[in-house]
């Protein structure tokens, strides 16, 4: 039996869904190929410069594993990862706790809520480096606090070249200038909690301390999740704030891993060691990430 022409056209006609599917790959592709270009081949590239000698001007000559034998003897490396480590231990939970409680008071009806909102998040937007020059004007040994100090009577501190001090310094200029980000974030996971929740734990008399940990918090885990592990891998990439404040200094008290890594590469032009201690930074990270992700059970119950 003949099929009529006409119900062969009606086959070859797409569903509106189906029609142009390859128009949504065509937007993404500017972002992926921006993405291919300056991070997955620069990754695979210091890959392969990491089993390699290599000082950016002679020939690469093939050393194996060699690179990643000799960061494990290597004391400054450990020394730097291990202030790191820290840094880490104290500015994550310190921008956690801080940006909650901020996000916390400024989603409820309070006036001028909106400059708050505003006077916070501003840091976020200034540079590194910036941020490190406006600390360095206020630590320095002749800035503006000292300067205060010696008004009150006080003797001036070494804030930027005293080893506790300058550690303190980075502290504070870190949690100043990233405070108002995860606030931002906080703010959104906090306002998406349904407030149904709330208003039955008012019915039952249930405390503010209770209503926060039996609601706030469970509810709040994915964005906590979230927050922990931009932290976290912000903290072992921290390099242009301490490099404007402090140099590094002093001596190597404020050097951290990135900012060796630097050193190593292109002070010392040994870019092999420093690939190589690039993909063991870069292992060490995803190992934190996966871990807190596991421990979380993916940031849900």
């Amino acid at each position: 039996m003949a099929v009529p022409a006409s119900a062969l056209k009606a086959r070859r006609v797409r569903k509106p869904g189906q029609t142009k599917t390859w128009i949504p790959y065509l937007f993404v592709l500017p972002n992926l190929l921006i993405f291919i270009t300056f991070i997955v081949i620069p990754m695979v590239i210091g890959f392969i410069y990491s089993f390699h000698e290599y000082d950016g001007l002679n020939p690469m000559e093939f050393v194996g594993f060699g690179n990643y034998a000799e960061i494990f003897a290597n004391d400054e490396f450990w020394s730097a990862l291990g202030r790191t480590a820290l840094y880490a231990l104290i500015v994550v939970p310190s921008i956690c706790c801080l940006s909650l409680a901020v996000a916390m008071m400024l989603i409820q009806p309070i006036r001028y809520k909106g400059l708050f909102r505003s006077v916070f998040y501003w840091p976020t937007m200034i540079s590194y480096i910036i941020v490190g020059l406006t600390w360095k004007w206020i630590f320095g040994d002749f800035g503006v606090l000292n300067y205060l100090m010696t008004l009150f009577g006080m003797e001036p501190l070494h804030f930027l070249s005293d080893s506790f001090f300058a550690n303190v310094s980075v502290i504070i200029a870190t949690i100043w200038s990233r405070l108002g980000f995860y606030m931002v974030i906080f703010m959104a996971g906090l306002q998406a909690i349904p407030n149904d929740y709330y208003e039955a734990a008012r019915l039952d008399g249930a405390s503010k301390t209770r209503v926060f940990r039996s609601i706030t918090l469970p509810l709040l885990k994915p964005t906590t999740v979230l927050v922990v592990m931009l932290t976290l891998i912000e903290a072992f990439k921290a390099y242009p704030l301490m490099f404007a404040l402090t140099g590094g200094g002093p001596g190597q008290d404020t050097t951290y891993i990135v900012q060796f890594i630097y050193e190593t590469g292109f002070a010392k032009q040994e870019l092999g060691m420093a690939s190589a201690m690039s993909v063991v930074l870069f292992v060490l990270i995803s190992m934190f990430t996966a871990l807190q992700f596991k421990l979380s059970k993916g940031g849900s119950d």
